[in-house]
């Protein structure tokens, strides 16, 4: 029998709690719960759950502190959840290490994509090859032959514009902020001013959206930075 994966469930609001663990154990996962962060911290250590779905506003400490002390020794997915909808808190929690973030209040289909998705590239080992051309909603990306195509019309892209939609295929359903992205295309040392990524990423939704206004492709983040469209190769696996 194949065992169940485990999932740590760190929410003080026992009713949201409930609605969680309800929701995973239906689906076939193993739920554990806490209302404090610093028993999240320790369940990490003792359970070795697969992923961790984080509440932000704990009653002993908080949701950034529990993301810091995992961080430091495992690289387990983590989704935030929480009320709080300040763009900087969703940055800062990205930027410590969580993988996502799902604000209050959420349905049980959001929930279990977000978890897909992040399990998804939890476990993939670093670096791990990419085979396979990213796929949605009639764009492909063949990274080795560095080809893109919509509707199987070639698209011409710049060196730093394939950067940039590489980079998020890669990642594709989960949101990238915009400091990470300049980061990798541009490097550690590049100016943090987003105008340069906005800047290409107008030029990239001209090329490769039907309506650049209403993206299907590329979703913006309003204040943290974008999601690509979920690789359809990814979601049949």
């Amino acid at each position: 029998m194949q065992a169940k994966v485990t999932i740590l469930i760190i929410e003080d609001e026992k009713n949201i709690c409930d609605f969680i663990a309800t929701t995973l154990k239906a689906q076939g996962y193993k739920a554990i719960t806490t209302a404090l962060g610093r028993d999240g911290i320790s369940l990490t250590a003792s359970q070795c759950p697969e992923l961790i779905l984080l509440d932000l506003g704990l009653p002993d400490i908080d949701g950034m502190e529990v993301i810091r002390q995992v961080r430091s020794y495992s690289s387990i997915p983590i989704i935030v959840i929480s009320a709080r909808t300040q763009e900087k808190e969703k940055v800062m929690a990205l930027d410590l290490g969580a993988d996502d973030y799902i604000t209050k209040p959420f349905g049980s289909n959001e929930l279990l994509a977000r978890i897909r998705t992040a399990m998804r590239h939890g476990s993939r080992p670093g670096g791990a090859a990419f085979d396979k051309p990213y796929k949605a909603k009639g764009l492909v990306i063949d990274f080795d032959k560095r080809l893109v195509t919509v509707d199987g019309e070639s698209v011409h892209l710049t060196q730093v514009e394939f950067k940039i939609v590489s980079y998020l295929a890669r990642n594709s359903g989960r949101v990238i902020t915009y400091d990470s992205l300049i980061s990798h295309v541009w490097g550690p040392y590049a100016d943090d001013n987003n105008r340069i990524l906005r800047v290409n990423m107008a030029n990239i939704r001209r090329k490769l959206e039907k309506n650049p206004a209403e993206p299907q492709f590329i979703l913006t983040e309003i204040g943290v930075g974008y999601r690509m469209a979920e690789d359809e190769n990814q979601e049949n696996e």
